[in-house]
Formats: C-alpha cells, sequence, structure tokens
C-alpha cells in the first residue's frame, strides 16, 4: 500500500503535526486523490483553534481541511465518469494530507487550462453557495442547466452581499446561470471584478447610504431572497443582515435570507422576514452531483464559469499550512485565496 503523510492535528491550539497518516480506501462512492494543491479557509483556522467544542463531532487528534485539486489515483467500485488520472477538484473533510478521500458527488473534473492552484480555490465555498441558492431549505431558487446556453431569466433578482469573498464571487456566477439578475456589493476597487462575475449592480458596502441605495435598486423588482455574506469581519455581520433583510422586505417575492457566517436573529428581522445559517452540502447529494458533476465540467471547460478569487501560492508542503492559517488572525483577505502546493 503507498505511503501517505498528513498535517495532524493533535489538540486545540497547537501547531499541526506533519506524520505518516494511513492511505485511504475508497469506498464504493469514493475517489482518492493525489492532492496537487490545497486552498485554506477560515474555517480549517477555527477547527484548530476551537476544535470539538465548537464543532460537534469533532475528535482529536484528526486532519482537518477542506479544498483539494490532484490527480485521481483510485476510484470506488460504484463510481462512474471518474477515473485514475483524471484532474478534479473536491470538498474533503480531512484535506491536509497528500492522499485524499473524496465523495464523488462533490468533485468535479478540471480542464486543462486550469491550474490545480486555482481550482483549489472552488469547493468549500463553491458549496456553501449552492446550498444557500439552491437548497429547498434555502433560497429554493432554480438550479442552472447542465450544458447549454445560459437559462432564460426568471423575473427575479438576488441580493448577494459581499462580490469579492469566495462564497460570493460563485454565488454570483451560479445565480447568473440560473436566470437570476444579480445584485451585488463590494469596494469600490472589486466594482469591475463584481460586474465581470455577471453582476448587474454593485454598490460600495462601506456607503453609510448602502441600505436606501439597494431598497432603491429593488425598487419595482421581485426578489429571490439575499445572500448575506461578509467574510471574516463578524462585527459587520448585524448591519449586513439588517440590510438585506430591508431590501427584501420592501419588494414582493422570497422573504428569505440564506446567512452564510453568523445565525440571525429572527426577532430582529422585520415582520415576514425569515432567515438561517447555510449549513454543509455534503450530506445533499442530489444537488452537490447536479452541480459538481453535471454543471461544472462544462461550464469550466467553456469558461462560463470561472474558479475565482485568485489563487495566492504562499508555499509549498504540508509545512506551509500553519504559517497560511495564522493569517486568518491578523490579515484581511479580499479577492483573494491562500493556496499551498504539493
Amino acid at each position: 500500500m503507498p505511503s501517505n503523510t498528513a498535517a495532524v492535528l493533535t489538540a486545540v491550539k497547537t501547531p499541526f503535526e506533519i506524520k505518516e497518516h494511513p492511505y485511504p480506501e475508497p469506498k464504493d462512492h469514493e475517489v482518492v486523490v493525489r492532492a496537487r494543491a490545497l486552498a485554506l479557509n477560515p474555517a480549517d483556522w477555527a477547527q484548530q483553534a476551537f476544535g470539538p467544542a465548537f464543532f460537534l463531532g469533532m475528535t482529536l487528534p484528526c486532519v482537518v481541511g477542506g479544498d483539494v485539486a490532484g490527480d485521481v489515483e483510485q476510484v470506488g467500485a460504484k463510481v462512474e465518469g471518474i477515473r485514475p488520472g483524471d484532474r478534479v477538484a473536491g470538498l474533503s473533510t480531512a484535506a491536509f494530507q497528500h492522499h485524499v478521500l473524496l465523495p464523488d458527488h462533490m468533485l468535479t473534473p478540471i480542464p486543462d487550462a486550469l491550474s490545480y492552484e486555482q481550482a483549489s480555490v472552488l469547493p468549500l465555498t463553491l458549496s456553501t453557495a449552492v446550498k444557500a441558492l439552491f437548497h429547498p431549505d434555502y433560497l429554493g431558487m432554480r438550479v442552472p442547466a447542465a450544458a447549454g446556453p445560459r437559462a432564460e431569466p426568471t423575473g427575479e433578482t438576488v441580493l448577494i452581499w459581499g462580490a469579492s469573498t469566495s462564497v460570493g464571487s460563485s454565488a454570483i456566477q451560479l445565480a447568473v446561470a440560473a436566470g437570476y439578475e444579480v445584485i451585488t456589493t463590494a469596494s469600490p476597487g472589486n466594482f469591475a471584478r463584481a460586474k465581470r462575475l455577471g453582476a448587474s449592480a454593485v454598490f460600495d458596502y462601506n456607503s453609510p447610504t448602502v441600505k436606501e441605495d439597494l431598497v432603491a435598486a429593488f425598487r419595482g423588482k421581485r426578489t429571490a431572497g439575499a445572500v448575506p455574506n461578509a467574510g471574516l469581519d463578524f462585527s459587520v455581520y448585524p448591519a449586513v443582515i439588517d440590510a438585506c433583510a430591508v431590501v427584501v422586505a420592501s419588494v414582493p417575492g422570497k422573504k428569505f435570507l440564506a446567512c452564510t457566517m453568523a445565525r440571525p436573529n429572527l426577532d430582529e428581522l422585520p415582520e415576514g422576514v425569515e432567515g438561517k445559517f447555510v449549513d454543509v452540502l455534503r450530506p445533499d447529494t442530489e444537488l452537490a452531483y447536479k452541480i459538481y458533476r453535471e454543471y461544472l465540467p462544462a461550464a469550466l471547460a467553456d469558461g462560463s464559469f470561472v474558479a475565482e478569487p485568485k489563487a495566492q501560492v504562499i508555499g509549498k508542503g504540508l509545512e506551509a499550512i500553519q504559517g497560511g492559517l495564522d493569517q486568518f488572525q491578523s490579515k484581511v483577505l479580499s479577492a483573494t485565496k491562500l493556496v499551498v502546493t504539493l
């Protein structure tokens, strides 16, 4: 059996230990991938910082990490359409190792023109966007078609806060592909990028009149709901949720907030507006398969969906992971995602 090495978390608030780790054995609907690039997420830092006290079901020692891109090594007996040697990106629960196990509904083939580094930025935040937009427990929007021309317009508009975040980047593209108009927020330096991703209008989230500006922009429209999403600055979340709630309350349509980073205080929402924290996509096999296996391969190949934000490679090897996660405590990232190569 091949050898394997992992960055193992042995205790909360302690550095990872780089050590030998069992090589994963794929079950029927699983794939083993030789990792070439790992993207880092705030959730990875939080698992190290807070451990089982915050993440129910987490036990130590363990391997954490979500985003991986690499080459398929082995496939389970019931995996279809994926073969050894294929280049893929996918979402794991234990990505910080050389050989990573992935469920076959949470990975997508990637075109040769897309680097492992750039592909690795997608899976976790893409999955959050998919759950927020399309799951019936959240906005319940129409899913983009597997192939062919862009969907016919639905006549509905969705508010996606935070265009320069990883979740926002994917959410804008997915909503537009499904036929929805997107209105979003960003800093002025990221306005052009948000428009390039498909947003019809972008507003400065730091403007003192942003709430009023958004209400005016939605006037005469029908809303599909809102995705309050604001990166790592939790202090702004109450104001973000309030602004999104006021906007969807002001027009006809879906009066629901799919909150990606904090649970909404339902008692503070306007009458008729509901909200819910977006949980993980992984158990939703059918929805994940529609995006990862049916929609994304062609969309990535023809450029109608792009892997965003930009990958920022910070080092090579599992040893580089710790330094990357440490940056989440002190550095505000905008329109970029930290990546380690292997």
